[in-house]
């Protein structure tokens, strides 16, 4: 058990959030803690590296997604797409809260929730009710594009990763293993 959980932030325009994140959860797992990922606008559908490599390793890292269409490329310029996400995200933070509550699992990721907040397809509030009903000694990371002055002063830790240059700005394909 923590003596006491913290909340962490991977935030920025860089790559390596999602990686940061899942890095802890498995230094958390190897230290025997209980590890829940839950990650938000990343389909179960989607066949993501990382989920293969949790599910091969055999730590008690649970991955779970959620269940709402999304297609990275479109979703946010279709308003029907947005609004059974906000309903499907609002509904797993209820559930997430309650979750933290009874510290079900000590460590807590929850993948791409800055970004839901900050495309408008979270309430901050809801995220605040998150952190403030945790039990104390789940650590709770949060990770996401577009982090607010408001979510950062909630944090006790924030990482900010800075894109200085990315294979993408020449237009090279995204690789099975390295970036997804």
């Amino acid at each position: 058990m923590l003596e006491k959980g913290l909340v962490q932030i991977y935030t920025g325009d860089g790559k390596g959030k999602t990686t940061a994140a899942f890095g802890l959860a498995l230094r958390a797992a190897g230290r025997g803690h209980r590890v829940l990922i839950y990650q938000f606008l990343k389909p179960p559908s989607l066949e993501l590296g990382e989920r293969l490599g949790v599910e091969r390793s055999g730590l008690p890292v649970q991955v779970e997604a959620l269940e709402a269409r999304w297609d990275v490329f479109g979703s946010l310029r279709r308003e029907q797409d947005m609004a059974l996400a906000r309903t499907a995200i609002r509904d797993a933070l209820t559930e997430l809260t309650e979750t933290a509550a009874t510290r079900a699992y000590d460590v807590l990721i929850l993948d791409e929730i800055i970004f839901c907040i900050s495309a408008g397809l979270a309430e901050l509030g809801d995220v605040q009710t998150l952190i403030a009903r945790r039990d104390p000694h789940v650590e709770l990371v949060l990770t996401g594009r577009g982090a607010t002055p408001e979510l950062i002063a909630l944090a006790d830790l924030v990482t900010e990763m800075k894109k200085i240059k990315h294979p993408f700005e020449k237009n090279a394909p995204a690789r099975a293993g390295i970036d997804y």
